[in-house]
């Protein structure tokens, strides 16, 4: 074996014993299990559009809406089909991809700032279809009247309390983190990166360019929807912010924060994000302002990313 696969499986490895051990020392360090909830859901967000955005060269503002989707997918049939919360989850992550899969080819018909535009567009049509359609999504107000239930599992229930469904998230967490390392390490992920590196080249080589742009485009939005889904699931609530361009910026600051090129860069930029707007926005009402601020510090100094500054300095020694 090669010894950066080593180093990566050892850190895949490391990482899931952190995880997994969580509940039992997060309190030790001024945690809680929602609060790694959260980090692992924003992750797992940011690591989908960081399938468009850092691996295939797509910049979208409009990720929110997939997110969203998921989340009010995920809050509607808890409100008035069923109780099973793996149902819902799959009802909300299949909402926001299969619109993510069908509006894919209008959005990449363009490059640049045109596709960054369409997104937006995209992304608060949905929005506005969620403040105006009140009867339904509650407006301004968001969908409440919901919340999670316990599962029954082979005979097993399992509980929804934060700790139960810290250990939901993570097993999502993985499922998604698992697909989206197939996919970059295939073919099909290798032309993600070709088309990112070169687009023109591909398109004199007679590649259907757009197509796999739009195959990325899809296969982001259902992951997106998926992290969209457990957040619902955490807050027992869903607004129309989780729909607006504004929160497809902050996918867009954790994946630049972290490092886009680098596979586990999103759930590094999760972690840095989630923690400081946790501690900040106690202690003053300009917690944005904060994030602003490491956010441009960090494209200054690390424009790699935090991952990417720790692999180049791995390297260098």
């Amino acid at each position: 074996m090669r010894p950066s696969n080593l180093k990566q499986h050892l850190g895949t490895g490391v990482l899931a014993l952190v995880l997994l051990t969580a509940p039992a020392w997060l309190h030790y360090v001024g945690g809680y299990n929602d609060i790694a909830s959260r980090v692992l859901i924003y992750g797992l967000a940011a690591m989908g559009l960081n399938l468009l955005l850092g691996h295939t060269g797509g910049l979208s503002f409009g990720h929110a809406a997939y997110f969203g989707l998921g989340s009010y997918g995920v809050g509607l049939m808890l409100k008035y089909m069923t109780h099973n919360v793996l149902l819902a989850l799959l009802g909300g992550t299949l909402l926001g991809g299969v619109v993510a899969a069908v509006l894919a080819p209008i959005a990449v018909r363009r490059r640049g700032i045109y596709f960054a535009m369409i997104t937006i567009a995209i992304g608060q049509m949905f929005y506005f279809i969620a403040i105006r359609w009140q009867a339904v999504t509650g407006g301004y107000d968001g969908l409440t009247g919901f919340s999670r239930h316990a599962l029954h599992l082979f005979g097993f229930d399992w509980t929804m309390g934060s700790m139960g469904f810290y250990y939901l998230v993570v097993a999502c967490f993985a499922l998604g983190a698992l697909v989206l390392w197939i996919v970059l390490n295939s073919p099909l992920g290798h032309t993600f990166v070709a088309i990112r590196e070169n687009q023109k080249r591909l398109t004199f080589l007679g590649l259907p360019v757009q197509r796999y742009a739009a195959i990325s485009f899809a296969l982001s939005g259902f992951i997106v929807a998926l992290a969209g889904g457990l957040n619902a699931l955490l807050d027992n609530f869903t607004s129309p912010n989780t729909l607006n361009y504004t929160f497809s910026g902050d996918l867009v600051v954790i994946a630049v924060l972290g490092g886009m090129r680098n596979f586990w860069g999103p759930l590094v930029g999760a972690a840095i994000f989630v923690l400081v707007r946790d501690y900040a926005s106690s202690v003053t009402d300009n917690w944005m302002s904060v994030i602003g601020l490491i956010f441009v510090l960090s494209v200054l100094f690390f424009p790699l990313g935090v991952m990417g500054f720790l692999q180049r300095k791995g390297k260098s020694t």
